[in-house]
Order: C-alpha cells, then structure tokens, then sequence
C-alpha cells in the first residue's frame, strides 16, 4: 500500500481519542475441518489486553486503547495467526483459521548442556539488561529458548517456540513472549529482536502497586514513547524534548569494528606493539560529526497520512533528540555532545528506510525499526513498557533547572 504523506494542519485533534475505548470480538476454527478451537491465547502484542476462546472457539477483548496493533491467536500444535488492527470506538470482528503446524527437521536444534548455560548468561544480559530493574526478572521456562552463539561472527541468537514466561517484579508484569528472532550482534554492538509480547499485571499489595506505578511513571517519561506520543498532541517542546539534525560521516581513519576486533583477538598476548595499534584505532571516533542547532519543528519531521491515527516521520541524516527534563547518567562514547550543554538524556534515530509509520500509542509500525543509540538503547526488557500504557494524570516529571540549555 502506498503513503501518501499531507502537511500535518492540526493533531491535536486526535487527542480526543484517548478518552474512547475499542472492543474485538471473533471466532478461531481450524483450517481444516472449520472445527472450533478452544483454549487459544488470543492477544494484542505488546499491550495488556488478551483473552482466551471458549468451547465454541469465541473471544472478546475489551476497553483497548485507540491505536494499531497486532492481533495474534496461538495455540500448542498450530501455525500463530497475526492480523495488523487498527482500534477506535467501531467495534470491530475478526473470524481466524488456524492451520496445524507440521515439525520440519530444521526446527530441531542441538546444543550441549554446557554451551546452552553459557548461552543462556550471554542472553540475560542482552535480552533484560544489567540493570537494578533486570536484576528483578526471571524466565521461568528457560529450557523452552533454543540459543546459539557463532563465536566467529560474535553473534548471539536466539528463539522459542512456545512463549517464554516472564515475571518482572520491578515494575509488576507478567509477561508471556513469543520470541521469534532475537539478536545480538556483539562486534557493531547492535540488538534487535521480534516477537510477541502480552502483558499482564502482577498480584500486589497496595503498597507494592504504587511502588511499580511509580517506576513505570519514571521510566515512561523521556522515554520513545512518550517522545513519539508528544509529536502526535503537539506537545513535545511542552514536555521537554527538543529535535535537530545530526550529520555524520565515517570516519576514515577507524576501520570497521569485525576488522579492529579481529586484529585485537589476534595480536593479543603475541605482540603488544600491533596490539597497541588496534586498540588506538578502536578508541578513535567512529563518524566526523555536525549537529545543526536550530531546534526542528513538528511540521519539519512528521506528516500525517491517509490512515486515520497513523503519522509519518522522515529526515535527512540522524534525528537528534535531547530530553531537558533528565540528566544522563551513563556515558556512551559514540553519542556526540557539545561542551558547553549540560548533560541532558540525548537519543540518536537513524533510519533504515526513507521514512518510518508510527501511530498515536507512540508504536513504531515500520520494519525494520530504526536504530537508536543514546538514552533509548539502555531500555531492555526489563525496561520496557506495555503501548497501551497511560501515564498518571496527577503525575509531576522530575524537573532540573539548567545553566545550558540545548
């Protein structure tokens, strides 16, 4: 389907729609015999909606917040079935068949027992991160990820076949993934994965449940989606963030990462000399960079499109992103910053493709998604929040007055 992207003349229209609610209903059946399949996990990915068909293969969802979304129905023995839904107040029906799924011998991996555990350290730390909030997660059905690690690519990949069960007691979810492709790319330190994700909120003490609201409060402000969500009501100078664009070019004189690793891993403990060498080179800057420091407009970066709900967003170079409501707390050697602003959350977007759809829950819809470095790439799993998420209404952001302001 072609976008056709028009000037964007007013969103603040569309803020209307957070006070509506959406309802699917429909019926699951096999491919086959058209026979009702009961008990099928019917959800939207990574929101808080989901529920499972009756006997006669029925299910309803109910109160979703407006917005696209994937509609998935899975079930032990049969091939997922995924349909893109666009949410408003319309009620709207979906009849699936399912097909049964038929074991082709590369579905089957093995791996030793002492590789499957190194592998499985490896991807803790790249699927949940390494922080306080990670630290609280745990996979209970870890045996159902197949793992593998290519030592010569230093790649980490990963799947399951069957939803991995997580419980995230920092921020009180459940969370059951469908993870169909996850990687970890530790020479261009790059992650990236796909999957299936439904949310479902932890048992709790009142006390423990204003604990989570709060840090999910703290982690959704300055977060992609809030910044995404604040292009949509027009409001993300009010709510702190200020856009411009960053040029880069290569940097000749660094080589690429796999080259400059591969040299390290060579010269290492042989010759100290050529050792030297490669570590200078990989300790130089990987791109020559401009940052243009006339702050973006909206109308600069986002065009609505001929979807209802569903916005464009193109540039030229990187996007960059500069949240003035929090300070950074890590140092990212590849994030370029001025010297004389203070040390604000900072977020680079590059783009993959000429543009990318998103809609107004602040959801990517386009794939590949684009990169992000900075401030955003720190989030994992464990930080991640469901796209249906409100934030509080009598919830104040942390603000910091600043000497320098970007």
């Amino acid at each position: 389907m072609r976008v056709y992207f028009l000037l964007l003349l007013n969103l603040m229209v569309f803020a209307l729609a957070k006070a509506q609610t959406g309802t699917i209903s429909g019926k699951i059946v096999r491919a086959d015999t058209k026979a009702p399949l009961a008990k099928v996990s019917v959800f939207l990915s990574n929101a808080t909606v989901g529920a499972t068909t009756d006997e006669a293969g029925n299910f309803t969802l109910r109160n979703i917040r407006p917005g696209q979304y994937d509609l998935v129905a899975t079930s032990v023995g049969f091939e997922d079935f995924t349909q893109q839904v666009l949410v408003d107040e319309k009620p709207i029906t979906i009849n699936a068949e399912m097909k049964a799924r038929v074991m082709q011998l590369e579905d089957v991996v093995v791996t030793n027992n002492d590789n499957w555990k190194a592998n499985y350290q490896m991807f803790l730390a790249e699927f949940f991160g390494t922080s306080a909030y990670a630290r609280q997660c745990k996979i209970s059905n870890p045996h159902d990820l197949v793992l593998i690690y290519s030592k010569s690519k230093r790649t980490l990949t990963a799947l399951s076949y069957d939803f991995i069960n997580i419980e995230n007691k920092a921020l009180g979810y459940r969370i059951r993934f469908l993870l169909k492709n996850f990687k970890s790319d530790k020479l261009n330190n790059i992650i990236s994965w796909q999957g299936k994700v439904l949310y479902e909120e932890l048992p709790g003490s009142a006390a423990q449940k204003k604990i989570w609201e709060q840090r999910r409060q703290d982690i959704y402000y300055g977060s992609a989606m809030q910044f995404f969500r604040s292009l949509v009501d027009g409001n993300y100078e009010r709510d702190g963030f200020v856009m411009r664009i960053l040029a880069r070019r290569p940097n000749a004189e660094r080589p690429p990462d796999p080259v400059i690793q591969r040299k390290i891993d060579k010269f290492d403990g042989v010759n100290s000399d050529s050792l030297r060498y490669w570590v200078n080179k990989y300790q130089l800057p990987k791109y020559h960079e401009h940052l243009y420091r006339d702050p973006l407009k909206i109308e600069q970066v986002v065009k609505e499109t001929d979807r209802q709900g569903i916005y464009g967003m193109a540039f030229p170079e990187c996007l960059y992103v500069v949240y003035t409501k929090k300070r950074e707390t890590q140092d990212f050697k590849d994030i370029y910053r001025p010297l004389d602003w203070d040390n604000f959350e900072t977020s680079v977007i590059t783009l993959y493709t000429p543009y990318i759809l998103f809609d107004k829950n602040g959801s990517i819809l386009s794939n590949p998604s684009p990169l992000q470095e900075g401030t955003w790439s720190k989030n994992k799993i464990a930080e991640l929040l469901p796209v249906d998420f409100e934030p509080s209404a009598t919830y104040t952001p942390p603000y910091i007055g600043q000497q320098n302001k970007p």
